[in-house]
């Protein structure tokens, strides 16, 4: 197996979606299915074992639900980087896994070609919200509460020099860092380098987070 090989852990309940995501993402020549859980018990001792580069994990899931899973597995594998894949789009849950530290959320009625680019983009270190995801997030920063959370924001971001809060206004916009650098005209090395000082000035756990409390800022 080369270094340039995605390796994931599925976990599902469901032993035909199981199969169902296997088959796709097995498709792919650079991805490869290391382990199967059918809860999230198992998915977080699987994650142990395997040291996969990318967990998928449904929500609904019996001993150990995805979302739980997904704390658990900051804490035991913090290298990993989780998806959240269910059929249940509430905005509750999309918060809810953003906030545990998710690398994105995806609906179970997203194309192939949607699940594979997600683990790819986890895998690099970059975020995915599908659509119908982003909506929720989106409904969720025009409630009563965006001005309080968009004032805190704003004190947080001051903390950065201007060239970052440029870096951080693109990752609000959703660019990956070779979509940043082209605009900014860096390179995609130094554009990594700024995302991660951003991520410890700003003390957030993933791109996702960062590029949220960029809009809540107004950047």
């Amino acid at each position: 197996m080369t270094a340039e090989v995605i390796r994931v852990v599925i976990a599902d309940d469901e032993p035909l979606i199981r199969a169902g995501i296997r088959m796709i993402l097995t498709s792919a020549p650079d991805i490869e299915v290391v382990a199967e859980a059918a809860n999230g018990r198992e998915a977080v001792d699987l994650a142990r074992s395997h040291g996969p580069e990318v967990v998928l994990l449904d929500i609904q899931m019996p001993v150990m639900d995805g979302l739980t899973a997904l704390g658990e597995l900051r804490r035991a594998v913090p290298q990993v980087r989780a998806l959240i894949l269910t059929t249940f789009g509430e905005k509750e849950n999309v918060l809810r896994a953003l906030g545990e530290g998710g690398a994105g959320f995806l609906l179970k009625d997203s194309a192939p070609g949607e699940l594979i680019g997600a683990v790819r983009a986890a895998a690099a270190g970059d975020a995915y919200l599908s659509p119908g995801a982003t909506r929720h997030v989106v409904d969720q920063l025009a409630s009563g509460k965006a001005a309080v959370r968009g004032e805190a924001a704003r004190r947080r971001v001051a903390e950065l020099s201007e060239r970052e809060r440029g870096v951080l206004a693109l990752l609000g916009e959703g660019l990956s860092n070779a979509e940043a650098g082209r605009r900014l005209h860096m390179s995609e090395a130094t554009v990594k380098t700024y995302v991660s000082r951003i991520l410890a000035k700003l003390d957030c756990e993933n791109r996702v987070q960062a590029a949220l409390l960029a809009r809540d800022a107004g950047l």
